[in-house]
């Protein structure tokens, strides 16, 4: 099924995704700076950061003046149109910071309220990966699945952790508990990238608290697509207090473990 809205938004996505990642892989300066800080001195702001939400939130005003943005670096307006574009320009900035290749530009456009375009760019994979509500997901012209579920004590997990010392405390001691149960445990520093991975079957399953929505909103997408489930707590959506995304036959038990540890309070 087309729809020339959802074709003329993925397009959209792709391309400010495309101009971004472009942006900033070839104009990373050697002396990058922190330009403010986020949640604690830890959780940095770079330069690149800013100008790279400047030129998505630019790009998509000017093709379309009434949807509304919401964007990680402060660039959000309302709108009209019963669109919104939901932005993160460099999800994985500490990476970026530090030289480190996992990182992303994640956009996803909701109508009405639902997801229904997703787009993470990572330029120093090679990599963009898609999503369109119930056309599935693809990595390129690739159509994505996630990987068939094995015993949670055999599934390798992702997971992330906060950047304020007093959370994330809390967080390690889950994470301690729960590595004897699966086969291990990954974090990247990038939750778009740990959620395309899921969709990729790179991963068996992913957890973190403490995401925002442009953490989230293209890449629970394109995992959903992908055949993986998406939760929080059982009967809860993906959201601050918890994100879990993993494929079907890990989730369930991943999901009560994690609800079992806390993984849902600090």
């Amino acid at each position: 099924m087309t729809d020339p809205l959802l074709d003329e938004l993925l397009s959209l996505a792709q391309e400010a995704g495309r101009r971004a990642g472009a942006l900033l892989r070839d104009g990373r300066p050697d002396d990058l700076a922190v330009a403010a800080t986020k949640s604690s001195p830890i959780d940095v702001v770079t330069e690149m950061d800013i100008a790279a939400e400047k030129l998505i939130t630019g790009f998509l005003a000017a093709r379309r003046p009434d949807d509304g943005i919401l964007g990680e670096e402060g660039g959000s307006a309302p709108g009209t149109s019963g669109v919104r574009w939901v932005v993160d320009p460099l999800d994985g900035t500490v990476n970026y910071l530090y030289g480190l290749p996992t990182w992303a530009v994640s956009i996803a456009a909701e109508l009405d309220g639902e997801t229904v375009v997703g787009v993470v760019d990572m330029p120093m994979r090679d990599e963009t990966y898609h999503a369109v509500r119930g056309r599935g997901a693809y990595c390129g012209e690739r159509r994505l699945s996630c990987r068939p579920a094995p015993p949670l004590d055999e599934a390798l997990v992702a997971t992330g952790f906060n950047y304020v010392h007093s959370v994330r405390s809390h967080q390690a001691e889950v994470a301690r508990r729960l590595i004897p149960r699966v086969r291990d445990i990954r974090r990247s520093g990038s939750a778009a990238v740990d959620l395309c991975d899921v969709a990729a079957g790179r991963l068996d399953g992913y957890y973190e608290r403490g995401l925002h929505a442009w953490d989230l909103a293209a890449g629970d997408l394109i995992a959903c697509e992908a055949g993986a489930l998406t939760g929080a707590r059982p009967g809860e959506r993906p959201s601050g207090d918890l994100a879990i995304a993993a494929t079907p036959g890990v989730f369930e038990p991943l999901q009560r473990l994690l609800d079992e540890l806390g993984a849902w309070h600090d």
